[in-house]
């Protein structure tokens, strides 16, 4: 069984015990999360499909920590100008672990 979810206006394959990172969310370490916004969920045979979410389908995660990814460099440069400006990012990230896909029967 796997779901399709959205978060952070991203889109991400899960299944049980998956361990995602997703943008940065505002729980605790060790602290639930309810995602709602689930697209599309597989079990066995069976497909369902939202447009766009399906209702009364969501997945629970746990919140295992907030971590920052690696540093992305951006370099600008404009060719006999000298002008050169180095400039870092490094994206606050939710590291997630999915306990349980529920789907509403009916």
């Amino acid at each position: 069984m796997y779901a399709v979810i959205e978060t952070g206006g991203k889109q991400y394959k899960v299944a049980k015990n998956d361990v995602i990172l997703v943008e940065k969310l505002k729980e605790k370490d060790g602290g639930e999360v309810k995602i709602s916004n689930v697209l599309l969920v597989k079990e066995g045979n069976s497909v369902h499909v939202g447009s766009p979410h399906l209702k009364g389908a969501h997945v629970i995660c746990e919140v295992l920590g907030q971590i920052r990814q690696a540093k992305v460099i951006a370099f600008k440069y404009k060719k006999r100008k000298s002008e050169k400006k180095k400039i870092g990012h490094r994206q606050n990230m939710t590291k997630l672990k999915v306990n349980e896909i529920i789907v509403a029967k009916g």
